[in-house]
């Protein structure tokens, strides 16, 4: 199902975790721990990765758009509203 909906969404990467997960929320910013440690880019890409399985789509319609090189980080989310993407990454489906 083709959509026209951009989401942008905050989160907080919490890298070198012992699983790759979300661990929740925090005043409103979805937490996810990865594996991946903070060296280049490793982390960004895990990321990239895990946001796009547990949305169901293609890696390429997820996109770092801000925090490259802290645990703050802006994603762009191609083809899901803002509140189904929420929903997604916390489990509320």
């Amino acid at each position: 199902m083709a959509s026209d909906h951009t989401s942008l969404i905050q989160l907080r990467v919490q890298p070198r975790a012992g699983a790759d997960g979300v661990v929740g929320e925090r005043e409103g910013v979805i937490v996810i721990r990865l594996k991946a440690p903070p060296v280049d880019g490793q982390a960004n890409a895990a990321l990239q990765r895990f946001v796009a399985r547990q949305l169901g789509v293609p890696p390429r319609d997820v996109e770092l758009v801000r925090g490259a090189m802290g645990r703050q980080k802006w994603i762009r989310v191609q083809g899901l509203g803002r509140e189904r993407v929420r929903a997604l990454l916390l489990g509320d489906v």
